[in-house]
């Protein structure tokens, strides 16, 4: 009995691990009735068909922070599709870190495309390959996202870091409030083997589900210009989280080699061809 009055004040005192409710959270943007809210609010379905594909994003902007979604991604020959979970600012010189999973044909294995905007500018690809059938069930995917670094993860296994590296030169997403977006809608003229695989219709309507969307993260008011992890609306609750000053521990660094020798199909500071007339200065330092 003691044991169980113990865990009940200790799950009262600890705020939620995960978001139970996607009408209080999210948002549709685009797609009508494709954008569906499913299990109590527990669940946000995306389709699409050949007329539309459907997207939501989060209610709340934040100013840094952790980002956690489940995805089930459509499963089957799905070429041609791209679903998504990124952060990302308005205007035109936005910045953005991305999620994207490039669709594919019966047997192949998804594409992880991942990017970073920073004041419009991005050209920071790198993509992977997962190492087990994410169509099959739910898996986590995060975005840690603080003043120092970007890390991007799955399962809480790190895949990428991107370092802030504005002391040479490199813009870094740090002054614009981004919400929470995620979509599923038809890219067939890149997203598959360049474009040459194309988008089966008659496997439509194509279906990604979405769940235990988790923020952990400093909340922005435009409105005030403040933010929930300091200034006049300062909430302890959010103060002196470990993401804030998140970095990989050496066990993590050796997780993340292990993703980038074994799974990394591209990196932009390897592609030579493209990048001609010299990298980008951050090419030349650690990816760790």
């Amino acid at each position: 009995m003691l044991l169980h009055l113990s865990i009940l004040a200790l799950l009262l005192l600890c705020p939620a691990a995960w978001a139970e409710n996607f009408y209080q959270d999210a948002t549709v943007t685009f797609g009508d009735q494709r954008a569906q809210i499913q299990d109590g609010g527990r669940v946000f379905a995306l389709s699409l068909d050949k007329i539309s594909g459907s997207g939501f994003q989060s209610k709340n902007e934040y100013l840094f922070g952790r980002f956690d979604m489940q995805l089930k991604l459509v499963p089957g020959n799905s070429a041609g599709t791209v679903t998504t979970f990124y952060l990302s600012s308005q205007g035109a010189g936005h910045d953005e870190i991305d999620f994207e999973f490039l669709g594919n044909s019966s047997g192949q294995p998804y594409t992880v495309h991942t990017n970073v905007y920073s004041q419009g500018k991005g050209n920071k690809e790198q993509q992977f390959r997962l190492w087990f059938d994410p169509t099959s069930s739910f898996h986590t995917y995060s975005i840690v996202w603080n003043s120092q670094r970007i890390i991007f993860l799955v399962d809480n296994i790190p895949i990428r870091v991107y370092n802030n590296d504005e002391a040479i030169g490199v813009p870094f997403p740090k002054n614009q409030a981004m919400r929470v977006y995620a979509s599923l809608w038809n890219a067939d003229d890149w997203a598959t083997q360049g474009g040459r695989v194309k988008t089966d219709w008659s496997m439509a309507p194509f279906t990604a589900s979405y769940r235990n969307f988790n923020t952990n993260a400093c909340v922005w008011s435009a409105a005030s210009s403040t933010s929930s992890c300091g200034g006049s609306k300062t909430d302890s609750v959010n103060n002196a989280q470990t993401w804030q000053t998140q970095e990989l521990n050496a066990n993590e660094r050796n997780r993340l080699r292990w993703v980038q020798q074994k799974y990394m199909i591209y990196n932009y500071c390897a592609d030579a061809k493209r990048f001609s007339q010299g990298f980008s200065p951050e090419c030349k330092r650690s990816r760790f």
